[in-house]
């Protein structure tokens, strides 16, 4: 999964532009360092561009900068900062936990550099990691909240957000002092082309024969009881997610890599049917 990951992250990048990405250099990485962190205090888009390059902010668009991330990295400075140099690479990481900023320098010939270029496939690796980590946590949660609604309803709800006044679907919103529904609001956008975290999401109410019990569809007479399940999708493969996941009633969660036509199968998939292909989520990943 890593090669092609790496496949998919390196072609992303050929469609960026490699002109007019002229940039300062400097004796030190340290200085480079400092200069990055002064730019950012200020908020200085100029200095930035000369630190970083002129098309910085092709490679890092602004609406992807979480000002919550940039006043966690301020911080982490001020507590610690060091430089980890490997060759002629080298690492900023600041704070307790050590935590290293993704854009690394390199030596050039001119001195010490910003490279961007693998800062944003590693902006990209850690963006597919909390996505699907996060994609796990979410499908998860799901099965929790239909096995809560059942308690209270005797069935499986087939919606996740609930008819306006109505408390047919897993979330639906409360007032002050009323019980909480079986799902929060992390879903509360069930909208056509909204997701979570990268991530899509569709409730499936049938199972096929590789799901434990055989091929059996999770209505009768109308209502989920028979079980439920669960797809969850990357919106955009290789950039927001690489891994589909699955999970049912039994509360395993499943993984597959499905591909180039990832949105085009998992939206084609109409049971639970985990073969070969979809291996189980170890507690620990």
């Amino acid at each position: 999964m890593k090669t092609l990951r790496n496949i998919v992250i390196c072609t992303s990048l050929l469609a960026l532009p490699l002109t007019g990405f002229a940039q300062q250099a400097f004796s030190h990485p340290e200085l480079a360092a400092q200069a990055l962190v002064n730019a950012t205090q200020a908020h200085d888009d100029k200095a930035l561009g000369k630190i970083l390059g002129n098309d910085w902010q092709v490679y890092l668009p602004q609406k992807n900068v979480d000002p919550d991330e940039v006043a966690r990295f301020l911080r982490d400075w001020n507590v610690s900062h060091k430089i980890v140099e490997q060759g002629d690479i080298a690492h900023l990481n600041v704070g307790e936990e050590n935590w290293q900023l993704p854009i690394p320098m390199k030596r050039t010939a001119q001195g010490w550099e910003f490279d961007m270029v693998a800062g944003v496939a590693e902006i990209e690796t850690r963006t597919i990691g909390r996505n699907e980590l996060s994609a796990i946590q979410a499908v998860s949660a799901y099965a929790d909240a239909q096995h809560e609604y059942q308690l209270g309803s005797g069935q499986f709800a087939q919606k996740i957000i609930s008819t306006d006044g109505q408390h047919d679907g897993l979330y639906w919103p409360v007032k002050e002092g009323d019980a909480p529904s079986p799902l929060g609001p992390v879903f509360g956008q069930d909208q056509p082309g909204t997701d979570y975290h990268g991530y899509y999401y569709r409730i499936l109410t049938a199972q096929g024969g590789n799901a434990s019990g055989g091929a059996h569809s999770y209505i009768e007479n109308g209502k989920m009881t028979q079980g439920f399940a669960l797809i969850a999708w990357p919106v955009s493969y290789g950039h927001t997610g690489i891994t589909s996941f699955m999970i049912n009633q039994q509360g395993d969660v499943y993984q597959q890599d499905l591909g180039t036509d990832t949105d085009t199968l998992a939206r084609a998939l109409t049971a639970f049917d985990p073969d070969a292909k979809w291996q189980k989520v170890d507690d620990g990943d």
